[in-house]
Formats: C-alpha cells, sequence, structure tokens
C-alpha cells in the first residue's frame, strides 16, 4: 500500500525535529510544496493522496540535506522575492524578505524620477541574483538596470532571473569590484552589500555560514568596508537629483550615515525592517551643505 502525504510530512517533520531544526515543521511544508510543485494549501489538501516511489525518494533526501544545516531554498534551488522567483546559485546571497524593505523604499523614487525625465537609469552594485534591481524594474517599467558583481557566476544567475522574469530587455550586467569598472551617472544607486564584521562571520548560523558566499557577508574589520568605497566614488556616479539606497546591518546606521556626509550627502529617509531592526538608509546629494539630518 502506497505511503501518503501526511504520513510522509509527518516523518520529515520529526526527521528535522531529531536534527535539532527550530521550525522544523514549516521547513518541511516549504519544502515539499516546492519539490511537488503545489502551494501550501495544496498540499494541506492532498494530504490523503498517495506519494510515488520517485517521489518519496525526492523528499528523503532532500529533508536529509535540511537536517545536515543546508537552507531549503537553496535545496529547491530558487526563492520568491518581492513577488518575483529567483534562481539561486553557490556565489549569490539568497534574497531574504527584509531586504523587499530595500525595494518598498525605493519604488517612489524610481518612479518620482521616471515620471519626471522619462525613463530612470539603476545600478545594483554588488547585485547578486538581480533580485534587488529586477525587483525595482519589475515595479517600474520606464526604469532600466544595470547589475554589477565581481563574480561572473553571480552574473550569469542574474541574467538568467532577468530572463526567466520577462525583463532581460531593461536589465545589463558588468562585471565590476564596486565602481571600478563602471561609466557614467546614475539616478538610483543601490546596493545590498556585505556587512558582516570579519571575527563575526565565523560565528553565523550554518544555514549562512556555509552556504552563502563569504564574500557577500564579509565586510572587514569593523563591516563597513564596502561603505567606504561607496560612498568616495558614488558622488561622481550619482546624477545631481539622484538617490542612493542601502541596506544596512542593525547597528550601523550612525557609522554609515557618518560615512556618507563626510563625502557630501544627505541622510533623505532610513526604514526598519520586519523585526524592527534599522534595514535601509537612503541619501541624496547635499546640495547646500547642511548636515541637519
Amino acid at each position: 500500500m502506497p505511503e501518503t502525504l501526511d504520513r510522509l510530512l509527518a516523518e520529515s517533520r520529526d526527521r528535522l525535529k531529531s536534527a535539532g531544526i527550530e521550525g522544523a515543521a514549516v521547513d518541511v511544508r516549504h519544502l515539499v510544496s516546492g519539490l511537488l510543485g503545489l502551494t501550501l494549501a495544496g498540499l494541506m489538501a492532498r494530504g490523503g493522496e498517495p506519494v510515488s516511489p520517485e517521489d518519496a525518494v525526492r523528499i528523503r533526501a532532500a529533508i536529509e540535506r535540511r537536517a545536515a544545516r543546508e537552507p531549503v531554498y537553496r535545496i529547491l534551488g530558487e526563492r520568491e522575492f518581492h513577488g518575483l522567483t529567483f534562481k539561486l546559485s553557490k556565489e549569490t546571497l539568497e534574497p531574504r524578505p527584509d531586504t523587499e524593505t530595500l525595494v518598498d523604499c525605493l519604488i517612489p523614487h524610481v518612479r518620482r524620477i521616471a515620471v519626471r525625465k522619462g525613463s530612470c537609469r539603476l545600478i545594483d552594485l554588488g547585485t547578486g541574483t538581480g533580485a534587488i534591481c529586477l525587483a525595482l524594474l519589475a515595479s517600474v517599467l520606464d526604469a532600466r538596470g544595470l547589475g554589477t558583481d565581481i563574480s561572473e557566476d553571480a552574473l550569469a544567475t542574474a541574467r538568467e532571473n532577468a530572463e526567466r522574469n520577462s525583463l532581460a530587455e531593461r536589465f545589463a550586467t558588468l562585471r565590476s569590484d564596486w565602481f571600478e569598472a563602471v561609466e557614467g551617472r546614475f539616478d538610483v544607486i543601490v546596493s545590498n552589500p556585505p556587512y558582516i564584521r570579519s571575527i563575526v562571520v565565523g560565528e553565523l548560523e550554518p544555514e549562512v555560514r556555509y552556504h552563502d558566499p563569504a564574500a557577500a557577508l564579509d565586510g572587514g574589520n569593523d563591516g563597513l568596508d564596502a561603505y567606504r568605497t561607496i560612498a568616495q566614488h558614488a558622488g561622481r556616479h550619482l546624477e545631481a537629483d539622484g538617490v542612493v539606497g542601502l541596506e544596512i546591518g542593525f547597528d550601523q546606521k550612525q557609522a554609515v550615515t557618518a560615512l556618507f556626509r563626510a563625502q557630501g550627502f544627505r541622510l533623505l529617509e532610513s526604514a526598519t525592517d520586519l523585526g524592527g531592526n534599522d534595514r535601509v538608509l537612503i541619501f541624496e546629494q547635499d546640495v547646500k551643505g547642511s548636515n541637519d539630518r
């Protein structure tokens, strides 16, 4: 008699619990629904149905990978972000819900510029999967984007994600170490750079430490290396009325703001993430030299 989906779900949940995985039941639902191409509601509705031997083998193999602390979406190979689906690869950071805060904060600025100028040119530094830039392009049809990264693997993944989300005509890539190979000016400069202090990287959860690329995590001794570089060069690549949007670590608002003020920028807006932590800073060039914010 073939085993049912409910029975396999219960077995999988118990396996992850025994491996010490927090949120085992949630992980099982997301893994199995993703593997079988079902919605979460569909998964529950079909619990009494039999599972083919082939699917049972795939599910059990995936559960063992999760028990070994590989993240759910790494196992599935893709993750949803801001309503789009993004393929993941070895050298790309897994886009996370907190980063959607950065996209949400920038959309009004991109729309405002596009309405006034007829278009809006974006650059996403360290684009990874392309998630931030592509989410902005999907939200504002008159925007065009350039994604830069030092990793060819990441750039190839970003291009594939642009294709799969029908955004390739408005998205280009460039291999560059931050602004090193970049030419021209942009209306919006955006980045989610590495911001974890080097000494802390080795203490991160195994899901992050072993599965996210180190280059996307390690921000140097104080976690601010990338912000220094971006602040130093952003002024030469930003249109006069443009904005710079950044994701930051929870304790970096004052330090990053100081770096940008020193380079002639003014803090225009800040936002917290889903957990109430400082997460997003948006700067504009301070043409009056005011530091009143």
